[in-house]
């Protein structure tokens, strides 16, 4: 039997009997990420960055100068992930940051949830010049969506591979892993109680998006459907969808595409706001 079956079926019959210990043991193992060691490809990025801590103790990497860009890796990722896109917007002449997520790589905490990245990207934005873009991927790319209606200001924001609406996540892994009803409506209450704000205010239909922004998903993404995309751009009237046919959940982020669509996004940001301060 397979380890993801024994949860199951664990969680399936334990959690009829004991609905509250079960789903505080799911929460846990949900907001606990795991530290993945970058790939060799990511290396000669990591090399050629500048390690930096920020004010509350956050880490960061940084690349380059000129208008600032920040950056925000998903769920048990790296800011190196995105090292193609970070080649390209160092070459276009910006000055690129890509947080360490609290929990992740050097940044303090053992457990980290959606409403923690955020303010963690409110808290790197206090110490940087105006932002002329946030870009995140996957849970980055939810968070930055909800840090902006916690006040972060920046002329443009890229989403990729993002959900759109976070109980829709929640109520996914605990089918997942099995939870019984009673013990996934514990399971949600006690992710709600962690992360300090209720499952249906983290719902792009309930944001205010008064900037241009670009909405990058692979239509084969195995982790967050296409679908989620499709929302996102819905609900933000300023927004441009692209849908690639192919890139996954983490392949995407190094496409071509992806990297001319936000130099496209900057170019035009750059044409409609004042210029950002150099940095």
């Amino acid at each position: 039997m397979s380890s993801l079956s024994w949860i199951r079926g664990f969680n399936a019959s334990v959690g009829l009997l004991a609905p509250h210990a079960v789903a505080s043991k799911m929460r846990r193992e949900f907001m606990t990420p795991r530290e993945l060691p970058p790939r060799d490809w990511e290396l000669p990025l990591l090399a050629q960055a500048e390690r930096i801590t920020l004010r509350f103790g956050l880490s960061a990497l940084r690349w380059g100068s000129g208008p600032a860009v920040l950056l925000m890796h998903g769920w048990e990722g790296r800011p190196t992930q995105f090292a193609g896109l970070i080649k390209v917007l160092v070459n276009a002449g910006y000055g690129v940051v890509a947080l360490d997520a609290p929990a992740h790589g050097r940044s303090p905490g053992h457990e980290a949830n959606v409403v923690v990245f955020a303010r963690a990207l409110l808290e790197a934005a206090g110490e940087l010049p105006p932002l002329k873009a946030v870009i995140g991927h996957s849970m980055g790319g939810a968070s930055a969506l909800l840090a902006t209606q916690l006040g972060l200001r920046t002329e443009a924001l890229v989403s990729i591979s993002a959900p759109s609406r976070i109980l829709t996540m929640l109520r996914r892994f605990s089918r997942f892993v099995g939870l019984p009803s009673q013990a996934r409506a514990h399971f949600i209450r006690l992710v709600e109680e962690k992360a300090g704000m209720p499952a249906n205010r983290l719902d792009v239909a309930r944001y205010q998006l008064d900037f241009p922004g670009l909405v990058v998903h692979a239509e084969d993404d195995p982790v967050v459907p296409v679908s989620e995309a499709e929302i996102i751009h819905e609900a933000w009237f300023d927004s441009r969808l692209l849908r690639l046919e192919a890139g996954g959940h983490q392949r995407v982020l190094a496409d071509p595409r992806l990297h001319e669509a936000v130099l496209q996004l900057l170019a035009s940001a750059r044409q409609t706001a004042p210029s950002a301060a150099a940095w």
